[in-house]
């Protein structure tokens, strides 16, 4: 069949790497695509947010199953404008997508539907915001309401650095209109992970659980990031806490939204803290995270496209899905200057180096000239290594990453640390 991949980042390339190994898939279609996803696709320039140019694309082009890798798409209602067209897509519907498009929307269905997380304000007027601040005990964390590429939620250590964040986003607007709305919410500890899970709507099957690290330096220093590397499976989850992950978060979620009329089928993505009281949401996220989805999908053992077919026709089962009991280990490269103002256009040196079944690079933000790659975003390259253990493939992405050169690259250099310490859980 022909599949169209929608997005241009590391999320995407794992995508259209993985579905390159299905016996399915015949071509592969990516828009718009990046370098080296160019690679193993053919490339269309249509940005993600233009849905009818993508639905026009896909009809001219006889494609057979849409899968959309960022949430922007998902959030406008990019399903229910194929679906209105007869188009196959793999996605949740915009009505269902809200679960991430808006922060306030995702805490108000927590409260309905009794699922655990923080306990919560939410604020429409900045001195209101403000003055609760004020008042609250710090760190609290401050998130905007609207979709801010993975960078909404700041954690203040001071109620003075508090009211800045709160100009910042209400004021100042460095989100735009996602800043419009906030939520504050109380600061949660303990062990922060990733669970995303496929579901066609009706059954919930987890993947394995992820960690990543969104601080741009070491030791969780600095602001945050889109997320600088992950690590799957994490030894925080045991097998009766995924079962309480499943029964108290998960499964609730989605019949919460059927109760609801918000058809959700894909991949539901829960950012979770596990505290001494048990795991609570952080966050929701209606689409593979990035880069978790390149620690995780490379671990799939089971035929992807087929995956995504059962889940479009709402017969997803348990023994469609099946894991490979290795680790994998993912370390993102990036530019210069990134959170903020980056450099783009440095040449990328010793990517024909690396060779290996068990050592993979997927492009984010590069560009192609002839033979050359070049920069072209803040998080360029996503480096996934996979080993029968974590500490070798920590070994193997480090090795991996060294070989790899741009002027003003950096990178964490301690993704996967903390799994090495971590104690299984004993929830």
């Amino acid at each position: 069949m022909r599949v169209l991949v929608v997005g241009g980042g590391g999320r995407e390339h794992v995508l259209v790497w993985k579905l390159s190994q299905s016996k399915l898939v015949k071509k592969i279609y990516a828009a718009p695509g990046n370098a080296g996803i160019a690679e193993m696709a053919e490339c269309a320039d249509i940005a993600v947010h233009d849905l009818k140019g993508l639905a026009d694309f896909a009809q001219a082009n006889g494609v057979d199953l849409t899968v959309v890798g960022p949430e922007l798409p998902l959030t406008l209602g990019i399903v229910d404008e194929f679906e209105e067209r007869g188009l196959r897509i793999f996605g949740p519907s915009k009505s269902a997508a809200q679960i991430e498009g808006s922060k306030v929307f995702a805490k108000e269905f927590m409260k309905r539907y009794h699922i655990p997380t923080a306990s919560f304000r939410i604020f429409g007027s900045r001195e209101e915001a403000i003055q609760f601040a004020r008042s609250a005990d710090v760190p609290i964390v401050i998130k905007a309401d609207g979709l801010a590429a993975g960078k909404g939620a700041v954690i203040p250590e001071s109620g003075e650095e508090a009211e800045r964040v709160i100009d910042d986003m209400m004021l100042r607007k460095v989100f735009q209109e996602a800043g419009s709305k906030i939520v504050i919410e109380h600061f949660l500890e303990g062990e922060e992970l990733t669970v995303m899970a496929f579901t066609d709507g009706e059954h919930v099957f987890p993947m394995l659980s992820s960690q990543d690290h969104k601080k741009i330096y070491d030791g969780d220093k600095g602001p945050n990031t889109g997320g600088m590397g992950a690590y799957a499976p994490t030894r925080v989850v045991s097998e009766g806490l995924m079962e309480t992950i499943g029964q108290e978060i998960l499964e609730p979620v989605i019949e919460g939204l059927n109760q609801e009329g918000r058809v959700y089928k894909g991949v539901f993505y829960a950012g979770l803290m596990i505290t001494d009281t048990g795991p609570k949401v952080l966050e929701f996220n209606c689409r593979f995270g990035d880069p978790e989805a390149q620690a995780v999908l490379p671990l799939l053992e089971s035929d992807l496209a087929e995956v995504f077919c059962h889940i479009v026709d709402g017969d997803l089962h348990a023994d469609t899905i099946k894991w490979q009991d290795k680790c994998a280990v993912c370390v993102v490269l990036a530019s210069r200057g990134y959170p903020v103002e980056y450099e783009k256009g440095k040449e990328i040196k010793g990517l024909r180096r690396l060779a290996g079944r068990d050592t993979m690079v997927f492009h984010a933000g590069t560009r192609s000239e002839g033979n050359r790659f070049y920069t072209n975003g803040g998080r360029v390259l996503g480096v996934t290594a996979v080993e029968k253990s974590l500490s070798r493939a920590i070994d193997k992405v480090y090795n991996a990453a060294r070989k790899i050169s741009f002027e003003g690259m950096q990178y964490r250099k301690d993704i996967g640390a903390r799994g090495l310490n971590a104690k299984t859980s004993f929830f």
